[in-house]
């Protein structure tokens, strides 16, 4: 997830196998009508195969070895409810490797990349590897936008109709996946929709159950890494809010230098002050305890402290144009999936705004919020009750784990926590054991674990070889408090 305010049809093609049937001995049959029109979808170019699709459009093809990499758009109805009121149309990628491997539904939650790259679950299954744009993100918003149609069972729907138009082609078992609101989103989905993935792997993927009691996220923060580390941090924002005047003056200039505004938060004050306050949450989602030895010195010059801020919690994230593309994530947190409340104990007497880390203070105003508190309880009752074949992967210093989700018992689900991990945590970062069971269930679930590993004969490891490129774990560093 991300940083300050706190720091994703029916195809007429059906596809089978080959038969060769068999009248008497040494005499082979034809092939069925049937049989050769599945014979010759196979052998049809998999993007032609893929826009035949009703709604599906082209964007660009970009090449890569081993695999077809398209980015494309398909049409989805703005509100499932009531498909014959419109339609917008949504970006998606495919990173094609074969019609007989199984496939990864990949979402983070936000904006989709058009730039070649694999989950680490396509990864550990070899598999083809479709993503999606969330609803609202642009340019996969409606226009106009009514908000009201951006909630977490539109969005489930969104992906489960993207699905079924993709199935016939792609007929292998399915897997969910994503990381931060990615992981999330596939949880929602698996929610709304429980037959349609074989299993779900959500990385560092907060639940706020219940949004008005936030203290785990203080005690996180009391315990978290080590005291030295801590009290540094705490002590730089407290110095940053004591020089607020000249630093905020600084802040101001380079805004006007840079064409930067602040009529969502109000004032370059009241900015200023939410990029200071999530200081502690920003450097302990993205950097690991070695880089404490990088905090300044409460002493140190103006320049210091104001390029150190601005490094951890980024201080064009609290401007208009900064908050703007992430509009359909504060709109959400305002409305169905809560949003961290910190105390800030040891800064209260420097506050000017408390509250200004909410999400109301990161929307438009003319955008009206209601927030639901009865939609992140039933996701998290169906998931603890219902849920079947889930992973959950969290880092033990990543704030956004203080509110973890929790799994039944008898329900072939898992929460693992990678030791020493931020908001990067993943599976290649669990205990050498955690580590092979994870991914034994994922090579299982996909229907590819190989023999020797299911007889405890060999230790479970990606099928695919590592990919320096293609594999690369970029944790998107994104200010304010947004996982």
């Amino acid at each position: 997830m991300h940083k300050s305010l706190r720091s994703l049809l029916a195809l007429a093609v059906l596809i089978g196998t080959v038969g060769v049937g068999s009248v008497s001995a040494g005499t082979a049959t034809a092939a069925q009508p049937d049989e050769r029109s599945t014979t010759a979808a196979r052998s049809e170019d998999i993007k032609d195969r893929i826009l035949r699709i009703p709604g599906m459009s082209f964007i660009e093809e970009k090449p890569y070895d081993g695999y077809r990499f398209l980015v494309l758009n398909y049409e989805q109805p703005i509100d499932h409810r009531r498909p014959s009121k419109g339609t917008f149309k949504q970006r998606i990628t495919l990173l094609h490797k074969s019609v007989d491997r199984p496939s990864v539904f990949f979402t983070s939650g936000y904006n989709v990349s058009t730039t070649p790259r694999r989950s680490e679950p396509t990864q550990i299954i070899d598999g083809n590897q479709l993503s999606m744009e969330y609803r609202f993100f642009t340019p996969s918003r409606p226009q106009p936008a009514d908000w009201k149609k951006l909630d977490i069972w539109q969005a489930a729907s969104d992906q489960h109709r993207l699905y079924k138009a993709l199935k016939p082609i792609y007929g292998k078992k399915w897997l969910a996946t994503g990381g931060s609101k990615g992981g999330m989103t596939a949880t929602y989905f698996r929610r709304f929709f429980p037959n349609d993935m074989d299993g779900t792997v959500a990385y560092v993927a907060p639940n706020d159950v219940v949004n008005k009691e936030d203290s785990a996220y203080d005690r996180f923060f009391a315990r978290v890494g080590n005291s030295e580390c801590r009290a540094s941090l705490t002590a730089v924002q407290r110095e940053a809010l004591e020089r607020r005047d000249r630093l905020v003056a600084r802040y101001e200039k380079w805004a006007d230098e840079q064409g930067r505004t602040f009529k969502v938060m109000g004032s370059a004050d009241k900015a200023y002050e939410n990029a200071v306050i999530s200081l502690a949450w920003a450097f302990w989602q993205y950097s690991l305890e070695k880089d404490c030895a990088d905090v300044p010195a409460p002493t140190a010059s103006d320049d210091v402290l104001y390029n150190y801020i601005d490094k951890i919690s980024g201080f064009d994230s609290t401007t208009d144009q900064g908050l703007e593309g992430y509009t359909p994530y504060y709109y959400q947190a305002g409305t169905q999936l809560g949003w961290p409340t910190v105390r800030y104990g040891q800064l209260k007497d420097l506050l000017r705004y408390p509250g200004i880390d909410a999400p109301r203070h990161a929307v438009p105003a003319e955008i009206p919020m209601k927030f639901d508190p009865r939609t992140m309880r039933d996701v998290d009752s169906w998931v603890r009750h219902n849920g079947e074949q889930m992973l959950f992967v969290n880092g033990q210093n990543d704030p956004w784990g203080a509110e973890p989700f929790r799994v039944g018992k008898r329900n072939d689900s898992y929460v693992y926590t990678a030791p020493g991990a931020n908001h990067g945590a993943n599976i290649a970062a669990l205990p050498a054991e955690q580590k092979a069971k994870a991914t034994a269930r994922v090579l299982d679930w996909a229907g590819v674990q190989p023999a020797a590993v299911k007889s405890g004969d060999q230790t479970a490891k990606p099928l695919a070889p590592f990919d320096k490129q293609l594999d690369r774990r970029d944790v998107s560093r994104e200010s304010l408090l947004r996982p």
